[in-house]
């Protein structure tokens, strides 16, 4: 489980989301980088666009596949982490540092109703 963090919350789409003051950070997966394989290619949205719970919010791309990525949660980007765009395989050097977007949420409630750790381990479990 020390792929996964205890203090993240996530998403059936394997996407973690995290507390950052009243705004909340998004990043990929250990399962969802190790799925793909070498991420070549990532697409996000610009500052100031509205996300909705479980709406696309980029693209990410590897050798093996391209996937949709998915917000946890509804609200507006604040901040776009462009070292991911520009160096899109450090989302395989560590997931959890690699973030995505930072969003100021519309429903704050949709953050308490992700999964925790446990949950979504578990849920990797069924999916193999």
């Amino acid at each position: 489980m020390s792929n996964y963090p205890s203090e993240l919350k996530y998403t059936k789409d394997h996407e973690w989301a995290k507390k950052a003051g009243s705004n909340v950070v998004v990043g990929v997966t250990f399962h969802a980088q190790d799925a793909l394989g070498a991420v070549v290619y990532v697409e996000l949205p610009k500052v100031g666009t509205v996300v909705k719970a479980h709406g696309q919010f980029g693209v990410i791309e590897s050798t093996k596949a391209v996937s949709e990525l998915f917000c946890p949660v509804s609200g507006k980007v604040t901040k776009v982490n462009d070292a991911v765009t520009n160096n899109p395989g450090s989302v395989n050097d560590d997931p959890y540092a690699a973030w995505l977007i930072e969003v100021e949420p519309s429903a704050p409630a949709e953050f308490d109703a992700l999964l925790d750790q446990a949950t979504y381990v578990k849920s990797l479990d069924g999916a193999h």
